[in-house]
């Protein structure tokens, strides 16, 4: 899919008080490991952890509240239409509150899959994720690594050359600012160095691009 703008950002766009009560919202319940896919709700042995989080490793919280869907929607709603790309979206799937903690990353991936979901009487069944919003919790000067950088190309996601197709998502560092993008780009955050990093991932629903 040929597209002019593969993501948009909004500086500071939450209040410093929306992203603390989210933070202790989040840190009121119990985290989880990150999985990936091929790993979701089995009981895993030690090799099939070690194996899974050579690619992802992180903690989560899952949060589905009326009142944070409500501060961020809107912003979902003006990036589909500014960056041109007015995919068709019907909902949300959970919030992803993240905590990427010391040696902590996610390696490059994309959100998407080649096949909607089957969850037959549901309301995600026959759905793709077509947006993704990333939200940053915690100010770029509270922690060190944990960059959010975008490949613009369909490559080998092992790659690891830096050239003039991968960008750095600068523009996420201010606390409270916001980051949308289609959900077949390719991202991924380097492992943080020092402190801890606090985002809060959501993706958005909607019939398979015809």
């Amino acid at each position: 899919m040929n597209i002019s703008n593969y993501y948009w950002h909004f500086p500071a766009a939450l209040t410093p008080k929306f992203c603390d009560e989210v933070i202790a919202y989040a840190n009121s319940k119990k985290e989880v490991m990150a999985r990936t896919g091929g790993y979701d709700n089995k009981k895993l042995d030690k090799d099939q952890v070690k194996n899974m989080q050579r690619k992802r490793k992180s903690d989560l919280v899952w949060l589905n509240d009326t009142w944070i869907y409500k501060e961020l929607h809107p912003y979902v709603y003006e990036a589909n239409e500014r960056a041109g790309w007015n995919f068709d979206w019907k909902r949300s799937e959970s919030c992803q509150f993240t905590k990427y903690k010391h040696n902590q990353y996610y390696d490059w991936h994309c959100d998407s899959w080649d096949k909607p979901y089957d969850k037959p009487n549901t309301e995600e069944h026959g759905t793709i994720r077509k947006l993704s919003m990333t939200c940053q919790l915690t100010d770029g000067s509270e922690y060190t690594g944990g960059e959010l950088e975008f490949d613009f190309r369909n490559y080998d996601p092992h790659m690891r050359d830096e050239d003039k197709h991968l960008r750095r998502a600068k523009e996420i560092l201010p606390k409270g600012s916001i980051i949308v993008f289609p959900s077949f780009v390719w991202h991924r955050v380097k492992p943080v160095t020092a402190g801890t990093r606090y985002s809060l991932v959501v993706w958005h629903l909607g019939k398979p691009f015809k």
